[in-house]
């Protein structure tokens, strides 16, 4: 067997002259999240902006993730460790930032636009943005445009001028969009929902009545209470010129499966979705949806999550304005200390649904 090749460690110089050590230098922090750098006279790691005393570029090793530099038996500083809470708060303020640019630009900044306005990186920009929205900002910047031309369809004079208004470059762009954004034709959506059919079934379930409904792109309402009749009416406001078909007994056999979801969680629920919402509350039903079943998360969590911490409220009223029971789990939102509150379908519900997931 030959012998492992020995590897010469870096001389001072090979380390001066990598521009990595230059942003250490600098404590660059658009450089954070892009490498750390290890001191071999400590065993510790830090981050490149960290404020810890610079060590001699013969002691130090480059890798590029916390956890590749732990993975060779370094440790992160006292320092590094306080860091990552103070790092994530400021990849939440850069992100939230970046939000407000993207909702009053006139037209949609491009992604290094965004990143130099941030101060970081194209890349890691994209991938902080990512991590904490659930989307790319293209993608929050499209869903921002979508939720300005739901705005303004009903009220504008007419389709080509709502659209400009919302931001669209071309009435192209946006008709090849339209279905996907809208649901349905712009026209159609303008009137109401006129000219689109939803069909729909009710039932019963040990939670109480319950309604399914489901447009051509997916279910876009699942709904529950005790009263049949109002379920159906809560249909018919949120659809209000919709043809709604009741459903045969194929599309009873999808409320079964939502009804066998909530008796058994364990069983899973894989549905296409017809989601419909602003910006913001696709942003919080995202989060929700990464909530694992038979865990739950805390309002101000979940406003922690997609870079908007101080947005609690916020997030509160986008669960409540989710018409999705269990396929978007709200019901795995929880108050700071861990009580139930605020569940639309009522906090008993709530109760049920997670005791019956806790239980596996």
């Amino acid at each position: 067997m030959k012998a492992a090749k020995h590897v010469a460690a870096p001389v001072p110089e090979q380390i001066e002259d990598d521009p990595r050590w230059a942003a250490m230098l600098a404590r660059d922090p658009r450089a954070d999240g892009q490498f750390v750098y290890a001191v071999k006279t400590t065993g510790v790691y830090c981050r490149p902006s960290s404020a810890s005393r610079l060590p001699r570029p013969h002691n130090v090793e480059f890798f590029a993730t916390a956890q590749a530099a732990e993975a060779a038996g370094y440790r992160p500083s006292k320092r590094a460790g306080a860091d990552l809470s103070s790092l994530a708060a400021q990849h939440a303020a850069r992100v939230a930032e970046a939000c407000r640019h993207i909702e009053t630009a006139e037209t949609t900044p491009s992604l290094a636009a965004l990143a130099s306005a941030v101060g970081l990186s194209p890349h890691h920009f994209h991938r902080i943005f990512k991590t904490l929205t659930g989307l790319t900002p293209k993608g929050y910047a499209a869903a921002q445009r979508a939720a300005r031309m739901r705005a303004q369809l009903p009220h504008a004079g007419s389709v080509t001028e709502a659209l400009y208004d919302a931001g669209f470059s071309s009435n192209s762009r946006f008709y090849e969009n339209a279905d996907r954004l809208l649901g349905m034709k712009a026209s159609d959506y303008r009137a109401g929902g006129a000219n689109t059919e939803i069909r729909f079934a009710l039932g019963d379930c040990s939670l109480g009545a319950i309604l399914v409904a489901q447009s051509q792109r997916g279910v876009c309402a699942i709904l529950l209470g005790d009263d049949p009749d109002a379920l159906l009416r809560d249909l018919q406001d949120k659809f209000a010129r919709a043809t709604l078909i009741g459903g045969d007994a194929q599309f009873e056999a999808l409320v079964a499966k939502v009804v066998g979801f909530i008796e058994a969680p364990a069983l899973g629920l894989d549905l296409p979705l017809d989601v419909r919402g602003t910006a913001f509350q696709q942003r919080v039903w995202n989060a929700l949806q990464e909530i694992p079943a038979g865990s739950t998360a805390s309002y101000a969590e979940i406003a922690n999550r997609i870079g908007m911490p101080k947005a609690v409220r916020a997030v509160a009223q986008a669960c409540g304005a989710n018409s999705l029971a269990v396929a978007i789990p709200c019901h795995r939102v929880v108050r700071s200390d861990g009580q139930l509150s605020g569940y639309r379908w009522g906090v008993e519900r709530k109760r049920q649904l997670l005791e019956r997931e806790t239980r596996g």
